[in-house]
């Protein structure tokens, strides 16, 4: 937001330059130029690159709670929630605050090893994370004195959307809260940072990763698989994510298909996830060819045992993955277009290892 006083110190110091030069004769300058005509190309010079730096503002970025305009190019972003700080960290700008992570693999920092490596790459060793596990830290999100706060991807409420909009203007969800796909909360937040070219750039070379890669094992083409969450502690029932969750999203960009029983039980199509009773498990996942869940050590044996999972043609034949909770993997299966690139070929390893 510099931009606009840059320019009024620029033309103080032409006007004074010019009272100045304007008393005698004019002088021609090295390169052929009067004074007079050197001040007046200064000006345009400097118009012009003001230009260039507000082009494409005011945006107006359209979401779930009416609309939010951003009236210059901001400079100072936070970033809230899981993975938005990716999406401006793969642009090349610098978070001056961003959320701490909860799932996975943290780093002692408090991000995912993908962000905090970007973090690194672009010169910063110590990023400012809020502690902010249990609400936003409205004290310390205006303590990093953000010039927008973007969160496209988060299950932001109203009322939290109302409070950081008095800090600064504010970019929540779009439509449905958790349900923005890894290709929309980077171009979301390249647009509210006048980056949008950059971010379909980044977009399509993030989309010819996975193909060029899925393209590396045939064994997982025409196959279909679903990422749930089983607790071992308790199989009463499971949960199902759907293809408007970017977790199961992300499998369909991989080429694999979506049971069709498992859309069918989504009563709240809303919901980024299905739960169901694990009395309808066999009859569910019986068309399953790969399930992939959410666990710990004790998972596989626990649906392996169980009466129920035990007869799921899938858990009977070893055709599941489990992604260890506090693992790379199960964060990254919720995927960003930092770490598709960190661990797209991980996940395809560890999915091609139970496909016979």
């Amino acid at each position: 937001m510099k931009n606009k006083y840059l320019v009024s110190m620029m033309f103080s110091t032409i006007i004074a330059f010019s009272m100045v030069t304007g008393c005698g004769a004019k002088k021609e300058s090295s390169e052929g130029l009067t004074s007079s005509e050197s001040v007046t190309s200064s000006i345009s010079s400097a118009e012009s690159s003001e230009a260039k730096d507000i082009a494409g503002f005011p945006v107006v970025m359209k979401h779930a709670y009416g609309e939010t305009i951003i009236k210059e190019k901001p400079e100072k972003i936070v970033t809230l929630n899981w993975n938005n700080a990716d999406s401006i960290l793969a642009l090349g700008l610098v978070p001056v605050g961003t959320s701490k992570m909860n799932w996975g693999s943290v780093t002692s920092k408090g991000l995912l090893p993908w962000t905090e490596a970007k973090f690194k790459e672009l010169g910063v060793d110590n990023p400012n994370v809020f502690n902010d596990l249990d609400g936003y830290d409205y004290e310390a999100i205006a303590g990093a004195n953000p010039d927008i706060i973007i969160a496209p991807y988060s299950g932001m409420e109203e009322k939290e959307y109302k409070r950081l909009s008095e800090i600064a203007p504010t970019v929540p969800f779009k439509d449905v809260a958790w349900k923005t796909t890894w290709r929309e909360q980077l171009l979301e937040a390249s647009e509210a940072v006048g980056m949008k070219d950059e971010g379909e750039k980044l977009v399509e070379e993030a989309e010819k990763f996975i193909k060029d890669n899925v393209a590396k094992y045939p064994n997982l083409s025409g196959k279909s698989a679903a990422l749930c969450y089983i607790n071992a502690a308790d199989l009463s029932n499971f949960s199902v994510y759907r293809t408007i969750d970017p977790r199961a999203g992300y499998l369909v960009d991989m080429g694999f298909a979506f049971p069709e029983k498992v859309e069918a039980q989504a009563n709240d199509k809303d919901s980024f996830y299905v739960q169901i009773s694990s009395e309808l498990a066999v009859e569910t996942l019986s068309d399953l060819d790969i399930i992939i869940t959410y666990g710990d050590d004790k998972t596989l044996d626990a649906i392996k045992n169980d009466a129920i999972f035990s007869k799921i043609p899938a858990v009977k034949e070893g055709r599941v993955v489990v992604l260890d909770n506090s693992g790379d993997l199960s964060a990254a299966c919720n995927p960003s277009v930092l770490s598709i690139k960190a661990e797209l070929v991980n996940y395809l390893d560890a999915i091609n290892a139970v496909v016979k």
